[in-house]
């Protein structure tokens, strides 16, 4: 395997990534919300990073740089256009900008909608997607700066990526999600059998990320805002910015 990926819980229900390239050691940690947690299981492990990436300027993704960059010397890398939101950087990327995690390459996307400057990165050798708060195993972030359209476009880029693709978001907000998403798109069997399967999951406290892209083109609403059927149910059969737009109204008020 070359990454190896670890999910560490934080706060009360973000995930931070430890990402190591096996073939060279080089590690990294991806939107560290909080530093004691992040550096347990580092320690745990005996892995020391050399690199931290942000995917936008929330403190419960930033709120562990400082700390972790003091200890280990990290270079700090995350998206352009927040800049002036996130301290420290000493690399800053955009689109179709390549990363790298020793040996491992990975592109950046930009993903406005959650943030005006969200970026997520792509490693196919993971395959791994990093989609901090754009995308969520059966749901997305709330819209606090983009509109629907951007937020809309973003979830088409990383739609567009291969069906094994492992999808690393940054909060276990999957069984809301799938309370949610079966309330507005009741008959989807790949739905249903999901959900059943976070539920399993759950229940034994077991983590339900990563999701695979695959399924959640299957049966994440908001991936699914072009299809004819929940289109119409949504008010908005020929206008899937539309139909975006009530899913994400709908799930703010559910």
């Amino acid at each position: 395997m070359a990454l190896e990926i670890e999910l560490v819980p934080a706060l009360s229900d973000n995930y931070v990534y430890l990402v190591r390239d096996a073939a060279t050691g080089t590690v990294a940690v991806i939107d560290p919300a909080e530093p004691d947690p992040v550096d347990a299981a580092l320690t745990a492990r005996g892995w020391k990073p050399s690199l931290i990436f942000n995917t936008h300027h929330h403190g419960d993704h930033i709120g562990g740089n400082a700390a972790l960059i003091q200890k280990y010397g990290c270079r700090l890398i995350g998206p352009a256009a927040e800049a002036h939101r996130i301290p420290g950087m000493d690399a800053m990327v955009k689109e179709g900008d390549r990363v790298e995690i020793g040996a491992e390459q990975g592109v950046v996307f930009e993903t406005p909608g959650h943030t005006k400057g969200h970026i997520a990165l792509h490693f196919p050798g993971g395959p791994a997607l990093f989609a901090g708060d754009t995308l969520f195993a059966l749901g997305c972030g709330r819209m606090f700066e983009g509109t629907p359209r951007e937020f809309w476009t973003s979830l088409l880029k990383l739609r567009a990526l291969p069906d094994a693709t492992k999808v690393y978001c940054g909060h276990e907000y999957t069984q809301s999600n799938a309370r949610f998403a079966l309330s507005v798109d009741p008959g989807n069997a790949a739905l249903v059998a999901q959900v059943a399967e976070v539920d399993r999951k759950r229940s034994q406290n077991l983590p339900t990320v990563p999701s695979l892209l695959g399924d959640e083109k299957l049966a994440n609403p908001f991936l699914r805002a072009d299809n004819p059927d929940l289109a119409r149910r949504m008010g908005a059969p020929d206008d899937p910015v539309a139909a975006f737009a009530e899913i994400r109204k709908r799930k703010d008020n559910f």
